[in-house]
């Protein structure tokens, strides 16, 4: 007798009506391609930025759904960024990302308003993961 278990099946990216914009601030060139095609994959419209200045001129071009920043050195070169977009709308979700966590930065980002802090590397999946986790909520309660 047969248990009736569903065979799994490849999900397709879900069909949002319009693109959503990611801003990516990443200063390592393969970093940011890898990260870059990822979220393009799922469908975002991308601003890939190789310095935080370029990623401040990306913020003062409309709107934004999502930002992920590098978080730099120990220095946390990524807090006037985090800072700016939070001014602009304390509801965007922003990710700060690190080759090593450093708690007095992950606190810091923390408390200026991040809704993570993540150490890369990170596969496809646990970018996809934390897309979902912190912005597809939001897209459907607007």
């Amino acid at each position: 007798m047969a248990l009736g278990f569903a065979s799994p099946r490849r999900q397709e990216p879900p069909d949002y009506s319009q693109r959503q914009r990611v801003l990516l601030v990443e200063p390592d060139g393969r970093d940011r391609q890898y990260y870059c095609s990822v979220l393009e994959r799922e469908g975002f419209e991308v601003c890939a930025c190789a310095s935080y200045s370029e990623g401040d001129r990306c913020l003062q071009n409309g709107p934004l759904d999502f930002v992920v920043i590098n978080q730099g050195s120990r220095a946390f070169e990524g807090r006037s960024l985090l800072e700016q977009v939070l001014a602009i709308d304390r509801h965007i979700p922003v990710v700060v990302l690190t080759h090593s966590v450093d708690m007095p930065c992950y606190l810091e980002a923390m408390q200026l308003g991040a809704v993570d802090y993540l150490e890369k590397p990170l596969s496809s999946d646990e970018v996809i993961r934390v897309v979902e986790t912190h912005l597809r909520p939001r897209v459907g309660c607007a």
